[in-house]
């Protein structure tokens, strides 16, 4: 029997080059962007659901880098 092998292509943010400002303006970006993907899921004009599940998961890893950027900042203060 052979085995079949499953590719999965994973799109992740580059955050480690941005500063704590540009974090926090991307996440009000994709937070849009969540607004309005769910408006159009509603009234039946988003052709791709998918999308809401992705911006949730880019928001949450923005928050996650967020965090870990704001702990690295007060441990480098005092």
């Amino acid at each position: 029997m052979a085995t079949a092998k499953k590719t999965i292509k994973v799109k992740k943010l580059i955050v480690e080059e941005k500063t704590l400002k540009q974090l926090r303006d991307d996440l009000l970006t994709k937070q849009n962007e969540l607004v309005e993907a769910r408006r159009g899921h509603k009234l039946g004009e988003l052709t791709n659901p998918r999308v809401i599940t992705t911006t949730r998961k880019d928001i949450a890893r923005l928050h996650t880098a967020i965090a870990a950027t704001e702990k690295t900042d007060n441990k480098e203060d005092k």
